[in-house]
């Protein structure tokens, strides 16, 4: 792909092939040598160290307007990588999760009731983020593999053994649930496109205080999970198989912005 900007009839045809790759196996990129693979389908990648969290914080800078969301762990933050399926149809996501008390609405979801959470992922099977090219290669549908954030609401699912899905709606038609961003899965989840920095043990996320409505108060925990992408059977499309680490214990979303 050259480097020119991407028109928006070209966003919206690649939304389009994303959608439509719900049903349809997909090839792209492998895991790194040195990552973590992991274990037969519906396996957790094994815990480690890297998932192993130590403390977290979000700090609001008001010189820069930014909030800055922040993972410690015991080992290199996100050196554990789960190994490429060959299908969208349980293909693996590993996350360094912030659940937060933000409302839907403070970043762009209209009409859904749950927990909104920052989730950083990487899932080498499927490319979920058609504005954004986060391995700087010039191609914008080949980095799933590359750490990376979403919004995402997220409500109890008895279905799953971690109790917990990203809220799904019935329509293909996400213009008036989601922001523009969206990757076009009829779930309440976008791809913002804020940077990840990932420096040793610890892993940021830089998001501008107008992307969450300008809100610089609100209340957080820090999760390391497993999910799964699910196109078949009785199952959420997206949902929590295991957790690894809730920093509070019990979700109780204890923490809050400091400055």
């Amino acid at each position: 792909m050259k480097n020119t900007p991407m028109t928006r009839s070209k966003d919206l045809s690649h939304l389009a092939r994303l959608t439509a790759a719900i049903v349809m196996v997909l090839s792209v990129g492998t895991s790194t040598a040195s990552a973590e693979t992991m274990p037969p389908r519906g396996e957790p990648v094994a815990a480690s160290k890297h998932l192993e969290i130590k403390k977290a914080s979000v700090v609001y800078h008001e010189d820069l307007d930014l909030l800055v969301f922040e993972q410690t762990v015991a080992g290199k933050a996100g050196a554990s990588i789960p190994e490429a399926r060959g299908s969208l149809d349980g293909a693996p996501v590993l996350g360094y999760v912030f659940p937060t008390n933000l409302s839907p609405d403070d970043v762009g979801f209209r009409g859904a009731k749950g927990t909104v959470a920052l989730a950083v992922t990487s899932h080498p099977d499927f490319d979920d983020t058609p504005l954004w090219d986060e391995n700087g290669n010039r191609m914008y549908d080949d980095d799933g593999v590359i750490w990376h954030p979403h919004w995402v609401v997220l409500v109890p699912d008895a279905r799953v053994a971690g109790g917990l899905a990203v809220l799904q709606f019935d329509t293909d038609d996400a213009s008036d649930r989601l922001p523009p961003t969206n990757p076009g899965m009829p779930m309440y989840m976008d791809s913002p496109g804020f940077s990840v920095v990932q420096r040793g043990d610890t892993l940021r996320v830089l998001v501008p205080a107008q992307r969450v409505g300008g809100k610089t108060s609100f209340r957080f925990d820090a999760v390391t999970a497993y999910m799964e992408v699910a196109t078949s059977g009785d199952r959420p499309m997206l949902g929590v198989h295991h957790v690894y680490q809730v920093l509070s214990g019990d979700l109780s979303l204890p923490y809050s912005v400091t400055r």
